[in-house]
This record gives C-alpha cells, sequence and structure tokens, in this order.
C-alpha cells in the first residue's frame, strides 16, 4: 500500500492502457473488415478456445500458483535454488504445454464439435450453417499454437513481476495487437476468407510476445535451460496448487465458454455482439483490476511467507478500495455510454446501427458485472498467495453451476443478452463468496471506513450518471454527426463524467491522491 505498491500500479496501468487502446483499434479495425456476421463469428470462436486455455495454463492457474512459491523461494533459498526451480518449471511446464498443442491442433474438429455444437450439427444435416465448422476447425489449427507462445511469455512475465519489473510484462500483449491489426490491413484483404489472415496475426503475435520477453529475462539473470522436473519440491507445490487453481481461477473464462456453445444455436451475430462487448468490457477490467491484482499478488504473498498479518489485511484493503475508485465509475459508463461508445468504435464498414443496437444490450449486461470481476481479481490472490487454490475452487464450482442455472433462466427470455446477465450474476456470486471465505477465515474483514468509501463512491457515481443522462444526445443527433463529432462527443462525456465524480468525491472528503498511503 505504499508508495512502492501505489507506484507499480500506475507503471502497470499505464502499460495496459497502451494495450488496450490498441486493442480496441484491433476490433475496429475487424468489425471494419467483418462487423458481426458469419466470419466474425467463426474468427472469435477460433481465439476464445486458445484464449481460455491461456488463462488456465498461462495468466491464471499458473500465475496464481507460481508466483508465490518463488517468492517464497527468492525470500529463503539461494540463487542457485531459484535458478533450479525456474529451470524445472519450464521443462515441465513446457512438455505439458507442447503436448496439449499438438493434441490441439490435431484433434480441432472434435474441440469445434465440442464448443460449436450448433455449428456441428448443422454440418451433419448439410445445413448452411455447416460451413462454419470447417472453416472453424481449419481456423483453430492456425491459432491454437498461440497458447504455447503466451505460456512461456506468462511465465517471463511471472518472474518479472515478482522483482518489480511489472512494466515488461503489462507491455507485451501490445505485440498481439499490433500483429493482429497488421494481418487485418494487409494480409487479409488479399485473401477469398480474410479471417484466416487474422487467425495467421494471432499465431505471428504469439511469436512475437515470446521473443520479446527472453532479453529481459537474461538482464535478470533468469534464463535458464529448462529440464524435466516432475517430482521436484517446488514443482510438486506449484502442481498442487495449480491443479485446483485450473477450475477456480478461470471460472469466468470457462462461462464464456459455455456461453459461446449456447450462442451457436443462436441468431447469427451472437457470438459476435457478446464479443464486441466483452472487449468493451475488458478495457476497464484490464486497465484497473488486473492492473491492481498484477501488483497485490507478489505484495500479499511477501507479507504471508513473512508472518505479516496487519500488512496482508492493509494490502487487501487497499485493494478494495483502489477498485471501488475506479470500478463503480467505470461501471456505470459502461452502461450509460454503451450504444455512443460501440458507435464510435465499430459502427464502419460491416458493422451496423443494428448491429450496435444488438451489441449495446449485452454490453450493458456484462457492464452490471463489472465490478464483481474487478473484486474477483483482488480478492483471489488473497487465497493464492496463501497458497490456498482449494477454497476457492469450491466458490468456482458453485458459481459456474449457478452460471448454467442462470443461462437456462434468462437464455429463453433474452436470448443472447441473457447469457450476459447470466455471467455477471454469477460474478457477483463469485466475489461474494470469496469475500465471506476471508472474513470466515479471519484473514480479512472489510472495515467502517472502507463501507463508508463504498458509499461515498455510490453517491459520487449517481450525481455523474445524473449528468451523464442530463448531456447524453438523442439517437437522431449521433446519427446526423460525422464520425469526428461523434469521437469529440464520446470525449466530452466521459470528460464530464469523470470531473462530475472526481468533483463530488472531493465534495464528500475523499482525496484519491491519498491513494498511495493507503487512504
Amino acid at each position: 500500500m505504499s508508495k512502492k505498491l501505489f507506484k507499480s500500479g500506475m507503471i502497470v496501468s499505464a502499460m495496459t492502457l497502451i494495450s488496450r487502446v490498441l486493442g480496441l483499434v484491433r476490433d475496429v479495425v475487424i468489425a471494419n473488415l467483418m462487423g458481426a456476421g458469419s466470419s466474425a463469428d467463426v474468427f472469435f470462436f477460433a481465439n476464445k478456445i486458445p484464449n481460455f486455455l491461456r488463462r488456465l495454463f498461462a495468466e491464471g492457474a499458473f500465475a496464481q500458483a507460481f508466483v508465490p512459491v518463488l517468492t517464497e523461494y527468492q525470500e529463503k533459498h539461494d540463487d542457485q535454488a531459484v535458478r533450479e526451480l525456474l529451470a524445472k518449471v519450464a521443462g515441465t511446464l513446457g512438455l505439458v504445454v507442447t503436448l496439449v498443442t499438438l493434441m490441439g491442433v490435431i484433434a480441432s474438429p472434435l474441440l469445434t464439435a465440442l464448443f460449436g455444437g450448433g455449428w456441428f450439427l448443422a454440418w451433419l444435416n448439410d445445413e448452411p450453417n455447416g460451413q462454419k465448422f470447417e472453416l472453424a476447425s481449419l481456423m483453430l489449427k492456425i491459432t491454437f499454437p498461440y497458447l504455447w507462445f503466451i505460456t512461456f511469455t506468462a511465465l517471463a512475465g511471472s518472474i518479472l513481476n515478482t522483482r518489480g519489473r511489472f512494466a515488461v510484462s503489462a507491455f507485451t500483449p501490445v505485440f498481439l495487437n499490433v500483429a493482429i491489426i497488421s494481418a487485418a490491413l494487409f494480409l487479409a484483404p488479399k485473401l477469398d476468407q480474410p479471417e484466416i489472415g487474422l487467425a495467421w496475426g494471432v499465431f505471428a503475435g504469439g511469436l512475437i510476445q515470446f521473443l520479446f520477453q527472453i532479453p529481459f529475462l537474461f538482464r535478470e539473470k533468469a534464463l535458464v535451460k529448462p529440464s524435466w522436473g516432475w517430482h521436484h519440491p517446488g514443482v510438486v507445490k506449484i502442481r498442487t496448487l495449480m491443479l485446483p487453481a485450473l477450475f477456480g481461477v478461470s471460472v469466468s473464462q470457462i462461462n464464456l465458454l459455455l456461453d459461446t456453445f449456447i450462442a451457436s444455436f443462436l441468431v447469427t451475430g451472437s457470438i459476435s455482439w457478446l464479443y464486441y462487448s466483452d472487449r468493451l468490457l475488458e478495457f476497464p477490467l484490464g486497465l484497473f483490476g488486473i492492473a491492481i491484482a498484477t501488483v497485490i499478488l507478489p505484495a500479499l504473498s511477501k507479507k504471508h511467507v513473512n508472518a505479516e498479518g496487519d500488512g496482508f489485511a492493509k494490502t487487501m484493503d487497499w485493494g478494495i478500495k483502489a477498485i471501488l475508485l475506479m470500478g463503480v465509475p467505470a461501471m456505470c459508463g459502461l452502461i450509460v455510454l454503451a450504444k455512443p461508445m460501440l458507435m464510435v468504435l465499430f459502427m464502419r464498414g460491416a458493422f451496423t446501427l443494428d448491429d450496435v443496437d444488438m451489441a449495446s444490450y449485452s454490453l450493458m449486461a456484462y457492464g452490471s458485472g463489472l465490478l464483481s470481476f474487478m473484486l474477483i481479481k483482488v480478492l483471489a490472490p488473497g487465497y493464492y498467495s496463501r497458497q490456498d487454490t482449494k477454497t476457492p475452487v469450491r466458490y468456482g464450482i458453485v458459481a459456474m453451476v449457478s452460471n448454467m442455472v442462470f443461462n437456462l433462466i434468462f437464455v429463453f427470455p433474452f436470448g443472447y443478452v441473457g447469457l450476459a446477465i447470466a455471467t455477471s450474476l454469477s460474478a457477483l456470486l463469485n466475489a461474494s463468496l470469496l469475500y465471506r471465505g476471508l472474513h470466515r477465515a479471519g484473514v480479512y474483514q472489510i472495515p467502517r471506513q472502507t463501507f463508508v468509501f463504498m458509499g461515498k463512491t455510490l453517491v459520487a457515481a449517481a450525481l455523474m450518471i445524473a449528468v451523464l443522462y442530463l448531456l447524453l444526445p438523442s439517437i437522431d443527433t449521433w446519427l446526423a454527426l460525422s464520425f469526428m463529432g461523434r469521437a469529440t462527443q464520446l470525449a466530452y462525456l466521459i470528460g464530464a463524467g469523470a470531473v462530475v465524480y472526481l468533483l463530488a468525491m472531493l465534495l464528500l472528503g475523499i482525496r484519491p491522491w491519498r491513494m498511495k498511503a493507503g487512504f
């Protein structure tokens, strides 16, 4: 919670901002190229499966299990023991991921049938949508090796993060976005099926990210020769922690895959509308939620290793307050400005006003769960830093089963929007269970002053919403504006909302810049 933690969070946020902005540019280019039709559905499908596995093997479960163990080794062992751990982890994880990648490439038709059941049935019955199944199977062979590259990228990033080098791993995703944008602009238009060009962009992006990390590992003297070490004590501890975390930390991703499966039975465009909504949701989630979680995990791990119970709780509280400060206005802004943002970012080329309308409904549904998604990112490290991966798994199972039930409840009256509603509700349940577990274990209890702080953020956000609704032009006015006019108007609304929120917080006695001192 110190200045160092605040500085680290700002660095990660700044690097993440660059990546997210380029990510939006990437999605703008894709929307212009393919809109929300069949080609877009297939590309997003082929990209989603390796990204889901990336969360399991790389950024999610592996990082949550690896960082606490690596921190422990760095605090209690010599450099030789740390280098041996890195070599054994790289060799063991590398072989497992290599086998999974090969299996994914070979079995791409089976994976497509499993997660795109609607397309597979259409293919069996010689229906028009059957071509989606064939194309998705081909594209999955191209995008699946991304898993191999990004796993080692995440391994390198975790090592650098434990040594306070947060900027490198936070900046690395920029190269994926640049690769896909380049493929969309220069390769895809030359192909009969432009979506295949985008798939090659994903492949190239993974390779570049992997290569970018190597010099920084060398500088940290952490570039080691991988070796098999299944029974190495550190590897045993990591895989013991990782196995349950495979499920627990990736519940939201599993829910998104379930949404994709159900959406494959719905009207064409459903997967794309959900994708574009999710991409806008990921912007504030990555900028604030994931950035805060990235810097808080090593700090919590170190305080746990050194038995600093009070410091652990204060660090958790810093994370909660930071999420409330950023997450509440971001959530409200996404909901109120859903349609204007989609119009400015995506409404051109093949992406029509009807697509804007359809995607705005799912964006509002996803947006209502933004604060819950962010809180999960901060609460989960409270378990993983203490090398407890089993408890979040129990909560994850409950959340995932609940998501299935919510899907059944909401998909019939609301279609694809019901899937977004179900995902947000399951995230709320997951966050609530995570907090209750920390509370019952005596690890962290939200103090009274944090509840007061929460109330003030809600009041400030309510004032912001009121002002935005007063300033928000009609849809006819938006349509009459040029692209630059819409962009200027949107920037004005976002700026006005931010100023109102900040002024309201100041009037309520909150000084955000005191965040570096724990408020």
